[in-house]
């Protein structure tokens, strides 16, 4: 059954990424870069389940969009701090909405309390 969720959902937030030229890969470097910078490549990747060599093209093509910065960090050198810009930030924050949209339009038959229940389990199940 979450499986076939799942792929309900991709179905749902493919085409408002698509509409947003962006890939889902580059909508979760975005949406994880929204709590703050990130110190490393590595620690984004670990973050959002990627395999940090796959990751360097989707960040390269977000860098060349102008939608993230990869800051030398100050503390040390060596390392590159991942962060949003603005145009990032509002690219990231529109698509959000509308996948929000589509999700609450989805769940728009459950009773309220039911709703309450089945994202609270999400939440638990996704931090396990």
């Amino acid at each position: 059954m979450v499986f076939r969720l799942g792929r309900r959902l991709l179905a749902l937030e493919q085409p408002i990424l698509e509409r947003h030229d962006v890939a889902m890969w580059a909508y979760a470097v975005l949406t994880a870069l929204c709590e703050g910078p990130m110190r490393t490549q590595a620690a984004l990747a670990a973050g959002i389940g990627a395999d940090k060599t796959r990751l360097i093209p989707v960040l390269d093509e977000l860098q060349r969009r102008g939608l993230i910065e990869r800051e030398p960090d100050p503390a040390d050198r060596r390392v590159r701090l991942l962060g949003l810009t603005d145009a990032g930030r509002r690219k990231q924050r529109a698509i959000q909405d509308e996948i929000r949209a589509g999700e609450n339009e989805l769940l728009s038959g459950f009773a309220p309390e039911d709703r309450d229940a089945f994202l609270r389990l999400l939440t638990r199940l996704s931090a396990r």
